[in-house]
C-alpha cells in the first residue's frame, strides 16, 4: 500500500524489439520481447533537457488527447479510423524486422488500432522519418492484395486501384493525419529476449505511399495494430501464439533499471497463486478489449458502477482496458463519489496540480506514512487492489495527484496495471491479473 511513488516519474512506454530473421514456430515455445520505457535514455523520443514532472505532464496530456480519438461517440462515423485509431497517441513503440532481407521499421505498439502500416517507396508525400523507407522491391517476400482477394475486404476503406487492380486503402485521423496506400502482405520477424526471432509468414499490412499529419518527430514510420479486430498483429498470430499475449510493466524508476516485458505464447500464460480472471467482452467494434466493471471500493467503501454511457449494456463490456493510455478514466457521476470517498480518508493537506490536468492532489514530500487506501477494482469474478503507488503518482516534489479522472469514456489505464501479469486470452476470451514484482518476472 506505501509502495514507492517514485516509480511513476515517468509514465509512458516504449517497446523496443531487436530483431532478425529466423523462421521457427512460436507455438512450440513462446516469446518474450522487451519493454523500454518511452521516457528513458534509451528511448529515441527521450530529451534530457526535460525535468521529469514535465514528462509527466506530457505523458498525462497524451493520455487525455489519446481518449478523444478512442471514443466511438466522437465526431464522424464510428465505423472509420478516426474513431478508433491514433496517430501519435500511443505510449509504445515498436521495432519489427519486415521483409526479406529484412529491414527494420519503427511504429507505435497501439493496442487501440487493428491496422499495421509503415511508410514505404515510392512514397508521394510522406512525413519525415530516421530511418529508411521500406523499398517492396526489395523483399523477395513482398506480395501486394488484388482488390478481388477476400484480404481487400480484412479492413474498411479500401478501393480496387486503377491500372494493376490492387487493394488501396485511405485512412484520414481525427487530427486530420492520415495514410493512403495498398494492401500487401510480406514476412514479419520479432526478436525475442531469448535470443530466438520469431516469423510470421504472409502478414497482411499497409504500405504507405502518402502520410502525413502527426506523426512524431521522424522516430516512427508508422503503426502495428495491436486491437482485437481481424488485421491485428496480435489475430494474425492467433494460431501460432494460441491467441495468448501478456505484460508485466515495470515502474520506471526501480532501482535494478529492470525492464518490462511482453509475451506471447506459451510465455503468455498468467497461473499461480493470486491470480484472478475475469472475461474478455468484444463488442461490434471488435478492436477495443472490454471489461465488465460491478464498482470500485476505496477501503472498505464501495461504490456501485454507474454509466451513461449508450455502448454499455446487460452483456457487460462497460470498461477498456488499454496499455496505452496513462490514466484510468471514468464517467463524471462514479468518479465523483469515488473521489469524495478517497478525500474523507486521506488527511493530507490538498494541493493543486501544476499541469491543472488532474483533479485531486494533496501535498507529500515523502513516500512513506501517507495512509492512503487500497483502491479496489471490482471486475466481473476479479477484484485487482491498486495501493498508493498505482493509485497516485506524483507530480512535483511535493505533490501527490490521483491517477483516477473522469473521462468521456471508461479506461483502465497503464498506471493502475504495472506490477501486474496482465494476460490476454483472446481464444478463450478471457483476461487475468496476477500482482508481481515486475522487476523480477
Amino acid at each position: 500500500m506505501e509502495a514507492s511513488l517514485k516509480f511513476h516519474h515517468l509514465l509512458s512506454f516504449s517497446l523496443i524489439l531487436a530483431s532478425s530473421i529466423l523462421c521457427e514456430s512460436a507455438s512450440e515455445y513462446g516469446f518474450t520481447m522487451e519493454l523500454v520505457h518511452r521516457e528513458s535514455p534509451r528511448s529515441p523520443y527521450y530529451d534530457p533537457a526535460e525535468t521529469p514532472y514535465q514528462r509527466v505532464a506530457s505523458a498525462l496530456r497524451r493520455s487525455i488527447a489519446r481518449v478523444h480519438r478512442l471514443n466511438p461517440n466522437s465526431a464522424g462515423d464510428p465505423d472509420t479510423p478516426s474513431a478508433v485509431i491514433v496517430s501519435n497517441g500511443g505510449e509504445y513503440l515498436m521495432n519489427i524486422s519486415l521483409g526479406k532481407p529484412p529491414v527494420t521499421i519503427v511504429g507505435i505498439a497501439d493496442t487501440g488500432s487493428d491496422l499495421i502500416w509503415t511508410q514505404c517507396k515510392p512514397c508521394t508525400d510522406c512525413f519525415k522519418q530516421a530511418t529508411p523507407l521500406f523499398d517492396p522491391s526489395d523483399s523477395s517476400t513482398y506480395k501486394d492484395v488484388s482488390c478481388r482477394a477476400s484480404l481487400c475486404g480484412a479492413i474498411s476503406q479500401t478501393s480496387c486501384g486503377e491500372g494493376a487492380g490492387l487493394c488501396e486503402y485511405s485512412y484520414s485521423y481525427g487530427d486530420n493525419s492520415y495514410t493512403m496506400g495498398t494492401l500487401a502482405t510480406e514476412t514479419f520477424t520479432i526478436g525475442s529476449t531469448s535470443g530466438r526471432p520469431v516469423s510470421f509468414p504472409t502478414v497482411l499490412f499497409g504500405c504507405g505511399h502518402d502520410n502525413g499529419g502527426n506523426f512524431g518527430d521522424g522516430q516512427m514510420s508508422g503503426i502495428i495494430g495491436l486491437g482485437g479486430g481481424g488485421a491485428s498483429l496480435i489475430s494474425q498470430m492467433g494460431k501460432a501464439t494460441g491467441g495468448k499475449f501478456s505484460y508485466c510493466l515495470v515502474p520506471f524508476f526501480s532501482d535494478d533499471g529492470k525492464s518490462s516485458k511482453l509475451n506471447f505464447g506459451a510465455n503468455a500464460v498468467v497461473a499461480g497463486t493470486g491470480v484472478v480472471s475475469t472475461p474478455l467482452i468484444q463488442k461490434e467494434q471488435k478492436t477495443f478489449y472490454y471489461l465488465t466493471l460491478e464498482a470500485v471500493s476505496v477501503g472498505n467503501t464501495r461504490i456501485e458502477f454507474t454509466s451513461e454511457d449508450p455502448s454499455s449494456s446487460d452483456d457487460g463490456g462497460n470498461i477498456i482496458i488499454d496499455s496505452g493510455t496513462t490514466l484510468t478514466l471514468l464517467p463524471q457521476d462514479f468518479y465523483t463519489q469515488i473521489e469524495a470517498a478517497m478525500v474523507k480518508s486521506v488527511k493530507l493537506p490538498r494541493a493543486s496540480d501544476p499541469s491543472q490536468l488532474l483533479s485531486l492532489c494533496y501535498e507529500a514530500d515523502t513516500d512513506v506514512g501517507l495512509r492512503i487506501p487500497t483502491v479496489t477494482f471490482h471486475f466481473n469474478g476479479a477484484d485487482v487492489g491498486l495501493g498508493a503507488g498505482n493509485s497516485f503518482v506524483r507530480v512535483a516534489d511535493d505533490i501527490i495527484c490521483f491517477t483516477l479522472n473522469p473521462g468521456e469514456m471508461a479506461i483502465y489505464g497503464n498506471l493502475a496495471q504495472m506490477n501486474y501479469l496482465v494476460g490476454y486470452d483472446t481464444q478463450n476470451m478471457k483476461l487475468s491479473f496476477k500482482p508481481v514484482d515486475c522487476t523480477s518476472n
